[in-house]
């Protein structure tokens, strides 16, 4: 079936790809951060803890959102490991990790994602897709905050 949506063909295309990109660093981002709430230890344990929260609950609202707007641009949106881990420059962490080694993790992930959405923005400003930029503008705000947030805990 034909979409008009007042987006060319090959833009909604582009945009799709890019935001295949976004939903597969953000569902790495969101396992990581899970898999680090569950994990850390030491003396800023609960703090983490509560925070990891916190971000991993966001992202898995987030990735949704995401999915969404991929299918109504009229693509598919990847939905397996193995596709995500394809399409996402943020890579799984598989070693038990020092808490500050988490938040270096999560901070590296919230940066490469922000830099991934940056291009998505350029993207969809020259195509005119309003509704695409709207999202990654929003998403982006988001990992700028937590970014900030995650720096601060490694200032000394």
């Amino acid at each position: 079936m034909e979409i008009n949506i007042g987006l060319k063909e090959e833009d909604r295309k582009k945009l799709a790809e890019e935001l295949c990109k976004v939903l597969a660093e953000s569902y790495i981002l969101y396992i990581k951060t899970h898999a680090f709430h569950w994990n850390v230890e030491g003396p800023m344990f609960n703090t983490l803890h509560i925070m990891f929260e916190e971000q991993y609950n966001e992202l898995f609202e987030a990735v949704d959102e995401i999915a969404e707007r991929i299918r109504a641009l009229g693509y598919p949106a990847p939905g397996s490991y193995k596709s995500f881990s394809k399409l996402s420059s943020i890579k799984e962490s598989e070693d038990q990790l020092l808490a500050k080694q988490m938040i270096q993790e999560l901070l590296e992930g919230q940066e490469t994602l922000i830099r991934t959405l940056r291009n998505l923005i350029n993207l969809s400003n020259k195509a005119g897709d309003e509704s695409t930029s709207d999202l990654a503008t929003t998403r982006m705000k988001q990992h700028e905050k937590v970014a900030w947030m995650l720096r601060s805990l490694l200032q000394h």
